[in-house]
């Protein structure tokens, strides 16, 4: 869904443990440290962003679902995140989340809940969207909000194993619900370059997605799996870590593809 200059990507992947939440936590962190303006939704029963940043989910009393049920807007439900960069707005869940997929089979237009309820907030640069680890109706409503899919791999052995599924997904919701959603890229995670396992894996990746693939790979960092349960992104709980700088860096990254892009439009644009 196209929102002015907003670019909002749904990180997807419906293999649990491979660092999706850890890349949607940390990388928004990563673009509001660059002056961004960054909202991010927790989308996930599980509700695991919504506790990495220190929210009690089980006593809120409006989340991301009242919004789906539109019995709440974003103003209402949006929760003020300080970081030492900047603010992030987030909107958070709970384990009623897991109610969706019943609560809302019979509405009409269910698939364009969320891209619906979004529609206000085009004044962002990013919004981020950290899917469940499923393919069902929140991560279908995620793929017609975004523009973009953002696919963490654990470079691990079986990584890939059901990726194809979820391309096959993506293909469908284009087709049928998101002409506009394309793949943002793949990204190797947990990587230990001393692992000859995850050297092969994170080359296999290379080798399927080609420059779909991003050149560098999250390392293994005991500070990315401690940060969670301090309430805290990686660069407010060890910004001097590999975590922190590896997010920074896949950040930069997009942010220097988008300019790249928007130099090769304007240079095909006088050509014509």
């Amino acid at each position: 869904m196209r929102m002015n200059n907003c670019r909002v990507i749904a990180f997807a992947n419906h293999k649990g443990g491979v660092g999706k939440t850890t890349t949607a936590l940390n990388l928004s962190a990563a673009f509001v440290k660059l002056g961004k303006k960054v909202l991010l939704i927790d989308l996930d029963p599980g509700a695991n962003a919504t506790y990495g940043l220190g929210i009690l989910a089980h006593k809120l009393k409006r989340t991301v679902f009242d919004l789906l049920k539109g019995t709440a807007s974003l103003q209402d439900i949006a929760i003020d995140i300080i970081l030492e960069d900047g603010n992030l707005d987030f909107l958070p869940a709970s384990l009623a989340l897991s109610e969706a997929e019943i609560e809302l089979i019979n509405i009409s237009g269910r698939e364009f809940l969320l891209a619906n309820a979004l529609i206000t907030a085009s004044h962002y640069d990013f919004i981020l969207i950290d899917c469940p680890p499923s393919l069902g109706l929140l991560t279908i409503n995620a793929l017609v909000a975004a523009q973009e899919v953002f696919v963490p791999l654990q470079t691990e052995y079986l990584a890939m194993q059901g990726v194809g599924k979820l391309l096959d997904t993506i293909e469908v919701v284009k087709e049928r619900l998101n002409p506009d959603l394309e793949l943002l890229g793949v990204l190797g995670t947990r990587f230990n370059r001393q692992k000859i396992l995850n050297r092969e894996v994170a080359a296999k990746i290379k080798e399927y997605f080609g420059d779909k693939a991003f050149d560098l790979n999250i390392r293994e960092n005991i500070s990315l799996a401690e940060s969670p349960s301090h309430g805290l992104t990686i660069f407010e709980y060890s910004p001097s870590s590999h975590g922190a700088e590896d997010y920074l860096a896949l950040a930069k990254d997009i942010l220097e593809r988008e300019k790249h892009e928007q130099q090769e439009k304007i240079r095909k644009s006088r050509s014509l």
